[in-house]
């Protein structure tokens, strides 16, 4: 395992890195020239696009730890946090932490290094410049809700935070964890930078507009950002702007989000093709349908997602007659082609919808949580008149709306629910899980950095 400290000192210091992918810049060559700046933003984009990361890694550790999923299969690491035993020396947490902070080194290296180059001009540079701050925000925040947690929910504790390239070993190899407040504090400022930076658009480039960061990205993300930090009149204003921006529409078909690419509702959409492959289609999809399929549906969601026989999104599962288990069909390309959905407007209606009813505004909630009902074939909701009725079917719709796509976990915690809702989950091919201790609603911190950074802190759970 590669630690936080060989990440951050580039491959002079750790030659264990060799064989990077061609898409990638070493962190120890110098961005000297625009095609460099290109070349290292490739190479940010495809730390997201990695397995260990949005490519599979982070939406299945967030779907096996909810009660949306489950592991069947033979892949111990993902069953460990479907069963709440997972530990410090867990392989996919472990990736998943280096692959975030490898973005993050990336993006720290083109902020730094970018600035003064001569054949740039000054809105390139913007440009380039704003799309490192928000992938930067964007990996904060995941590893900020997944080791840390969430402000006034769970944890104290944040991640180490580093915002300059590491020339030398020296003591920032070896950071320590900032508050919990302070590594929310930094994706907070790392957005709203790419904001005031990023275009409105590329040019005429539907696709380059959404599989690269604009300032819609960066508002969408902050509407998010802000439901996590229980600032709702924040959030309601920036899912204001995505909405309004007729870039972005619904879909008028749910499965066509996930069977084309870049349609209307997309915002950030991760690419991938034959050449460069996701892998979460293999996860999902039994042997028989060209996958492994270790991961599967809960039997209780599948009751629930098919509750409704209109509602198109229950529609879209399999059935895996080996196993007795159905699994999702959103990503149901075997060639590995599908694209992975970041950030889209269903989720920005859904936000908004929340921000409203804790705001007060009832009939704007129902209003936007009414719009992605309706779009999925089934009746609006009516008859809801209390705050706390209106946010629970809200979240609900979440639920259903979201499911495979990196949410059903980190909804549930936010909310105040997960401790309450992962009780007595039956599994396939095992007993009933329960999440019990508060203080599993975060992931450890990987043995290995633990292990060579004594200024770190493990999280409780895990010493």
């Amino acid at each position: 395992m590669i630690g936080l400290a060989c990440l951050l000192g580039g491959a002079s210091a750790c030659d264990v890195l060799d064989h990077e992918p061609q898409a990638e810049v070493s962190e120890d060559t110098a961005i000297s020239n625009r095609k460099g700046a290109q070349a290292a933003l490739a190479g940010m984009y495809d730390q997201l696009q990695s397995s260990n990361y949005y490519g599979g890694n982070f939406l299945i550790m967030s779907d096996v730890s909810s009660d949306v999923a489950q592991s069947i299969g033979s892949w111990d690491f993902y069953r460990e946090m479907d069963t709440y035993l997972i530990d410090k020396s867990n392989l996919e947490n472990g990736n998943l932490w280096t692959r975030a902070y490898r973005a993050i080194n990336v993006a720290n290296n083109i902020i730094d290094q970018v600035p003064p180059l001569a054949d740039v001009t000054e809105e390139e540079k913007k440009a380039i410049l704003g799309q490192a701050y928000f992938v930067r925000g964007l990996a904060y925040f995941d590893l900020s809700r997944v080791y840390g947690g969430v402000p006034g929910v769970v944890g104290t504790l944040g991640v180490p935070i580093v915002t300059t390239p590491s020339r030398q070993v020296d003591d920032s190899f070896f950071p320590a964890r900032a508050s919990l407040a302070d590594s929310y504090g930094q994706a907070e400022a790392d957005l709203l930078n790419a904001l005031d930076l990023l275009p409105e658009k590329y040019g005429d480039d539907n696709k380059l507009t959404k599989s690269q960061a604009v300032k819609g990205t960066a508002r969408a993300l902050l509407s998010r950002y802000y439901l996590y930090v229980n600032q709702p009149e924040q959030a309601e204003d920036y899912a204001d702007a995505v909405i309004a921006d007729p870039k972005y529409t619904l879909s008028p078909s749910f499965a066509n989000i996930f069977t084309s690419k870049f349609t209307s509702e997309a915002i950030f959409e991760l690419n991938f093709n034959s050449a460069d492959q996701s892998t979460i289609n293999n996860w999902y999809f039994p042997s028989s349908k060209g996958g492994r399929g270790d991961v599967a549906a809960h039997s209780d969601f599948y009751a629930e997602a098919t509750a409704d026989p209109d509602d198109v999104r229950g529609k879209m599962f399999g059935y895996y007659e080996g196993k007795n288990v159905y699994y999702p069909t959103r990503y149901g390309n075997t060639s590995g082609i599908d694209n992975i959905q970041i950030i889209r407007l269903g989720e920005v209606y859904l936000n908004r919808a929340e921000a409203r009813a804790k705001n007060g505004d009832l009939a704007g909630a129902l209003e936007d949580l009414n719009k992605i009902r309706v779009r999925a074939g089934v009746d609006p909701i009516k008859d809801l008149t209390g705050k706390q009725e209106v946010l629970e079917a809200i979240w609900h719709e979440r639920k259903l709306e979201l499911a495979f796509e990196g949410h059903s976990f980190f909804d549930l915690v936010r909310t105040g629910q997960a401790l309450s809702v992962i009780t007595g989950v039956p599994r396939t091919n095992g007993p009933d899980v329960d999440l019990k201790d508060p203080n599993r609603q975060v992931f450890p911190i990987p043995a290995f950095d633990i292990d060579a950074n004594s200024n770190l802190v493990q999280n409780d759970a895990y010493k």
